[in-house]
């Protein structure tokens, strides 16, 4: 990451000289600070669905106990606004502090409560208690969310190694991953338990409505005695910014001091999640923010200054964020829009910026498994037998399972057409969703092979860079607007918004050199932010609609018709030769970035084609069943495991064990909990990610 943003930067021996002034200079920018807090959250009161206006909140303060509409004014302000108030600056600030804290323990600007998958152990845990019916007590439910949030933060930590701080795209590969199945987990609880989980699902975007003040007062507290032991480590975390072997030369306990920080930065991300839900990328964006300010305040670099300035900063983006969006959509239409949609939006932002800043730390280390001999001809065909008889037993099974098990005989009958009713209705609805798993499971396994081989990163997949996420906000303008057309339109928003993204994406990568670690953040980035306007759309739409599109936003096969498929068995008869006849050009670009040039393989150019292929198999793979990840991280590499990593090899065998992953997990989704069904996308989720941990773990240099 460039200097001017890294965490671990720190004043030079100079500023000690001038260390009065500067503090004088820090504390004057923390006041400045706290009045514009002050001043944006007097415009916060102003807003809400009463009828009270500036002039009435004038005239309360004056002393004026004047009502509206029948309703007192210090009834409206204590029972509604300054709740809500209370909750922004309180979930703020400590997300902005906690996020300050695990930037400059791990020495990644990249690091946050959201990229170390804090918010989402903390949401989970809170999710499984919601769920089990249990009623605990507040501060019952800041410990339970304070160990789900410890063991993600640990998880992901120990998956990125020592040299955290220099491996940003692995800290946030890990994060996203560990994210992606704690929210995958949290919606199968959403799914299974809708009764006790109603309401979930908007308070999971980050809600800043409260009930009454109470749990905004008891979370202050806690904020401010967190706050007080992070300062206390203030001089520990400055001597640590340079470096571990600095510090513990100079008598710092290095892992002390980590784990003390860590800590409050956990405790703090899970008041936030426990009083708004979570709120995501305040934690990125405010550490990063005063980090800019203290290139031009140098007395910001200490962590005495620099923690609550990046709280107060927290503070004022939440009330920004959410004032804003009152004053754009109304007090009435934004009561249906979580605040957390504009903060990841600028968090998404954040992290394309702090992308295009970033120097390429070169590919991720192959895996043994990755590096596999050829192997000879008749081992290859016998992973290919064993696939494709896997491959088919899966199917058999997929069509015979259900609330309705079947026969061998009965598929013989429905065959002939002399099926009776109840089985011909099972089979007519089972063939079209066991074609478009195994259709997009294949085209899921091809795209992830053509990203890894592009990327240069045997842990990047179609859903991590963003391109599935684009198509799925394609389909989801589809639905939610009611758009004539049908089906046709929806492939081909779809399809149009996966492109449209990969070329976004392709575009701001393009500067400075196609880098491939700059690829994998900024399309990180772009499906974070893409997710928040889906996630907006959802919220806005009709409520009865909601369960269903968030289902099939899960990754699902329900309803789904032959006509369906159609366009994934076209795109994969028409994108399978063109990347088997880019075989040569993917095996030299995989082994770096001077081999291809010497051979005369223009790397850009190759690139750029099998990023291409890869986005559109995403995005008709989303047409087919919804958002689904993983595959195309878990394919490939098994592929590359068992046959080597030629590509003419990789290639077939990755589509075949896409195909026989994605056939099984929506088997197992149908099966399971009959008569209710789980997205297949879940199942692949929570299969993938224990996957992906052993792989990032194998990985790790």
């Amino acid at each position: 990451m460039s200097a001017d943003l890294s965490p671990g930067s720190q004043p030079g021996p100079g500023t000690a000289r001038r260390g009065a002034p500067a503090a004088l200079t820090g504390a004057v920018v923390l006041v400045l600070l706290a009045a514009g807090v002050v001043l944006v959250g007097l415009w916060h009161l102003t807003q809400g669905t009463s009828g009270a206006d500036v002039t009435d909140l004038l005239r309360y303060l004056a002393g004026d106990r004047g009502s509206v509409d029948g309703v007192p004014v210090g009834d409206i302000v204590a029972g509604s606004r300054l709740p809500r108030l209370l909750a922004g600056v309180a979930v703020g600030f400590a997300l902005g502090a906690a996020g300050a804290l695990l930037q400059s323990v791990t020495r990644n600007a990249l690091a946050s409560p959201d990229t170390l998958a804090v918010t989402a152990g903390s949401y989970f845990t809170l999710s499984a208690v919601a769920a089990l019916g249990l009623t605990v007590p507040l501060w019952a439910s800041g410990a339970v969310a304070f160990a789900g949030g410890l063991l993600a933060a640990a998880l992901v930590l120990a998956l990125t190694g020592r040299a955290a701080g220099t491996t940003g795209t692995r800290l946030v590969l890990a994060g996203s991953a560990i994210a992606m199945a704690l929210d995958a987990a949290t919606s199968m609880l959403l799914i299974l338990f809708r009764e006790n989980t109603t309401g979930l699902f908007a308070w999971g975007s980050g809600s800043l409505a409260q009930l009454n003040i109470d749990a905004s007062v008891r979370a202050f507290p806690l904020v401010a005695v967190v706050l007080c032991v992070a300062l206390a480590l203030s001089r520990r975390l400055d001597v640590l910014g340079l470096g571990e072997e600095t510090a513990s030369a100079l008598g710092v306990p290095v892992r002390a001091t980590r784990t003390a920080a860590v800590l409050c930065a956990v405790i703090l991300t899970s008041t936030s999640v426990t009083l708004a839900g979570p709120i995501g990328f305040v934690g990125l964006g405010a550490p990063v923010l005063a980090r800019l300010l203290a290139t031009r305040v140098r007395a910001l670099h200490r962590h005495l200054l620099l923690v609550p300035a990046a709280g107060l900063l927290g503070a004022l983006l939440v009330l920004l964020a959410d004032a804003s969006l009152r004053a754009v959509l109304g007090a009435e239409g934004a009561a249906s829009v979580s605040t957390g949609v504009p903060t990841a939006l600028l968090g998404a932002v954040v992290i394309v910026v702090l992308a295009l800043r970033l120097r390429d730390a070169g590919p991720a280390r192959q895996p043994p498994q990755a590096r596999s001999g050829i192997g000879s001809r008749r081992s290859y065909a016998v992973v290919v037998g064993v696939a494709v008889v896997l491959l088919a037993a899966a199917v058999l099974v997929g069509l015979l399972a259900g609330s309705l098990w079947l026969r061998t005989g009965d598929l013989v009958l429905w065959v002939q057409g002399t099926a009776p009713d109840l089985i011909g209705s099972a089979l007519d609805d089972r063939l079209p969703r066991v074609a478009a798993a195994v259709l997009a499971g294949a085209a899921l396994g091809l795209a992830g092979c053509a990203v890894q081989s592009a990327v240069r990163n045997p842990l990047a997949e179609p859903g991590v860079l963003g391109i599935t996420a684009g198509a799925g906000l394609g389909a989801v303008v589809v639905v939610t607007s009611a758009a004539p057309g049908g089906q046709a339109l929806l492939v081909v928003a779809a399809v149009a918004t996966g492109l449209a993204t990969f070329a976004l994406i392709t575009l701001l990568a393009w500067r400075g050199g196609f880098l491939p670690d700059r690829f994998v953040l900024i399309g990180i980035g772009c499906g974070y932010g893409l997710s928040a306007v889906t996630t907006f759309l959802l919220l806005r739409a009709d409520p009865w609609n909601t369960p269903r599109i968030f289902t099939w936003l899960s990754g699902t096969t329900y309803g789904r018709a032959l006509p369906d498929v159609v366009p994934v068995a076209v795109g994969l008869l028409l994108a399978l030769p063109l990347l088997l006849g880019m075989r040569r050009q993917l095996d030299l670009l995989a082994v770096d970035e001077d081999t291809p040039r010497v051979l005369g393989v223009r790397p850009a150019r190759t690139r750029f084609a099998a990023l291409a292929i890869a986005a559109v198999l995403a995005a008709l793979s989303v047409v087919a069943i919804g958002v689904v990840g993983f595959v195309g991280l878990v394919a490939p590499h098994l592929a590359r495991a068992l046959v080597g990593a030629r590509h003419s090899r990789v290639i077939p065998v990755a589509m075949l064990l896409g195909a026989l992953l994605v056939c099984v997990a929506d088997t197992l989704g149908r099966t399971l909990v009959a008569p209710a069904q789980m997205p297949a996308g879940l199942m692949v989720a929570l299969v993938g990610a224990p996957y992906f941990v052993w792989l990032l773990r194998r990985s790790r240099a």
